[in-house]
């Protein structure tokens, strides 16, 4: 029998499909380009489960509303071929998920890890949707059944120290990090885990310097990979002011790699707005961005996402928005075991956002201020989700809310004392107050 990257059994006829299913488990663990190379592997093996069952998931990860619909002939060639209990259990959970039923699919996966723990995969199927659902103690616990079965390797220690981050484990999480490093140098998602402790903790100039050096490492890494460890790396340039060296990243390394694809589309709006509220000029990037996201109107697969298409089509002027609102609306409306969160979170943070777009920052401060206590429920990472933070700060600072507006901004200079955007905001809110010894201070600070 066959066996892929992880040295798991593999059912295939010949080496070609074996080799097409092994680079799909490796390209997914390692957010390598190879992934794709399954598609070729089903196509000349339509009888083969694993070759089909993992293109149908490369298909659901295109999180678009057609998605299930391009992944079901896949999933039902793999339903209609041989494969062992392992293998079986993998098409169970993707067509869990194709069938909208995460909950289940992240069952099916925690039931199969138990069985067979070095399917890393699987694991990172689980984690996906665990993250996309806000559950950070599940992320991690995913990566504690796995762990004796994977202490060697890298790219699990790149995954446990994700979720001991999201977890707010902090030091466990850098350990972990710092552990797939030493195993192996290039592994992007344990860079990105260490990249969240360093930006959590105020930890700037270090985690700038830890990305550069790592940058030469991210060879044949997928358009999210690639530019999500450049979009942390924009976040500690914003932080630090050089804010010509985070528009250069933003044109030349985070917008432009797959305009089509979801997570580059959002980390374009969330960064593009972070750069703006730190007194970047956009230009005409904002209404070239929209373009790219006119198509998403109707897309409501995921509120996290669907929350940052909605500002990038706000932002702009674009009359999509407004269709998108009233389709946040609706989704609220909707039966359903999110139907709670698409009401009480993703509704109202929408308001706040297309108030905030069309500056009207008083209904902005407060719809975003109603949704983010529960933001976490939406999906998306603390980093991501300090997006709508940020938004709701410059809200309160434009609507002249200068008491709350200080409150917010000194408890964000507890953990990034040297933030230059914070402290010049700083700076303006306590000249504001009349407080001209506090506003000096932020000054001096936003000059360092």
């Amino acid at each position: 029998m066959h066996r892929d990257w992880l040295d798991n059994p593999v059912t295939a006829e010949g080496p070609a499909t074996a080799r097409g299913i092994s680079d799909f488990v490796e390209g997914f663990v390692a957010y390598e380009t190879k992934a794709v190379n399954v598609l070729e592997a089903a196509k000349q093996d339509p009888g083969n489960l694993l070759a089909n069952a993992y293109t149908g998931a490369l298909h659901l990860f295109l999180e678009s509303p057609e998605a299930p619909a391009l992944a079901r002939p896949w999933l039902d060639k793999a339903a209609a071929a041989p494969g062992t209990a392992r293998e079986q259990a993998t098409l169970a959970a993707i067509t869990a998920w194709a069938d909208g039923d995460i909950q289940r699919a992240i069952r099916v996966g925690q039931e199969a890890l138990a069985k067979w723990p070095t399917d890393l995969a699987l694991a990172k199927f689980t984690q996906y949707h665990q993250f996309n659902a806000g559950d950070s103690p599940g992320m991690l616990a995913t990566a504690r059944m796995v762990e004796d079965a994977n202490r060697d390797r890298a790219h699990f220690h790149g995954m446990l120290a994700f979720g001991l981050e999201q977890c707010h484990l902090l030091d466990e999480a850098e350990a972990a990090a710092l552990r797939a490093v030493e195993i192996q140098r290039k592994e992007p998602w344990a860079h990105h885990a260490l990249a969240h402790v360093h930006l959590t903790q105020g930890r700037i100039a270090e985690g700038r310097a830890f990305l550069s050096d790592m940058a030469a490492t991210w060879e044949d890494l997928n358009s999210f990979m690639l530019s999500h460890n450049w979009w942390h790396m924009a976040l500690f340039m914003i932080s630090q002011g050089d804010m010509d060296a985070a528009m250069e990243t933003y044109d030349k390394r985070c917008w432009g790699l797959d305009k089509t694809y979801s997570q580059d589309q959002v980390g374009a709006v969330a960064l593009l707005a972070r750069l703006e509220m730190a007194g970047a000029d956009p230009g005409g990037r904002w209404e070239e961005l929209a373009g790219w996201l006119a198509v998403r109107e109707g897309d409501f697969v995921n509120a996290f996402l669907s929350l940052q298409y909605l500002y990038g089509l706000a932002r702009a002027g674009r009359e999509e928005a407004a269709r998108m609102l009233a389709g946040f609306e609706a989704k609220a409306q909707e039966a359903g075991p999110e139907q709670e969160v698409w009401a009480e979170v993703a509704l109202p943070c929408a308001r706040g956002l297309v108030a905030h777009a069309e500056a009207r920052w008083a209904a902005a401060a407060k719809d975003l201020g109603l949704a983010l206590p529960r933001m976490w429920e939406t999906g998306g990472s603390h980093a991501q989700r300090d997006l709508f933070e940020q938004l709701w700060i410059d809200a309160l600072v434009k609507a002249g809310k200068w008491p709350a507006a200080q409150q917010a901004l000194e408890r964000r200079r507890a953990y990034e004392p040297n933030s230059v955007p914070g402290n010049r905001a700083l700076s303006m809110v306590y000249g504001a107050l009349g407080l001209e010894k506090e506003a000096a201070a932020a000054a001096l600070r936003a000059n360092v």
